[in-house]
């Protein structure tokens, strides 16, 4: 998701609904509505197609999570050019029921939607690290300090694993924590795209 600087967590929504076309895959040009929970907005086309593109080699089979999912734009991207299990969070009902219906209407049983505060979700490691996670929190409420230390552990990303980050582009991008690289990053508008990239070998398991 995409959100611009009010972000997401507005006061009363403005319109009934939005609308999100996946833009590649398996269910390319497909619509779907989702609820204007507080001003939600998919990541723009162009964005999602340059993300897609760095990713590119990595989606099939892959395992994703989307934190802040929203209106679920990265997460049902992603399982529509061919990763194997998403799991969508957000914590507004309204927004994972409509991700729950949208997977539904694609008839894919792929995903899985977490109506949750993503705080709480991280509280306790995944049973399985994933292969990408996708980062679009709402801006200026400190969320980057709050993910920094949690997220980029082998508990949540395996070795070798991305982590994609969406930040307001007037504050400057984490470094990147030790075992992982910076591998691409964009600015557009008001918004700062990065895509992090995990050492392919564990922290505890140097190479050789």
């Amino acid at each position: 998701m995409s959100r611009r600087p009010a972000r997401k967590r507005g006061t009363a929504p403005t319109a009934p609904a939005g609308e999100l076309r996946i833009i590649g895959g398996e269910w390319r040009s497909r619509k779907l509505r989702f609820p204007d929970a507080g001003g939600v907005r998919p990541s723009p086309a162009r964005t999602r197609e340059t993300l897609f593109n760095w990713l590119n080699y990595h989606l099939a089979g892959s395992r994703c999570l989307d934190l802040f999912a929203g209106s679920g734009a990265l997460g049902l991207e992603a399982l529509s050019r061919g990763a194997s299990a998403a799991t969508l969070v957000d914590h507004t009902a309204a927004l994972a029921q409509a991700l729950r219906e949208n997977l539904r209407l694609l008839h894919c049983d792929r995903g899985d939607v977490v109506c949750q505060p993503v705080g709480h979700y991280l509280a306790q490691p995944p049973a399985q690290p994933f292969d990408i996670v996708f980062m679009d929190p709402p801006f200026r409420q400190g969320w980057l300090e709050k993910l920094w230390p949690v997220i980029f552990t082998p508990a949540w990303v395996r070795p070798g694993g991305w982590v994609y980050v969406e930040h307001e582009s007037d504050r400057a991008t984490p470094p990147a924590p030790e075992g992982w690289e910076l591998y691409r990053q964009k600015t557009a508008g008001q918004v700062t795209y990065c895509l992090f990239h995990a050492s392919p070998h564990a922290p505890d398991q140097p190479s050789g």
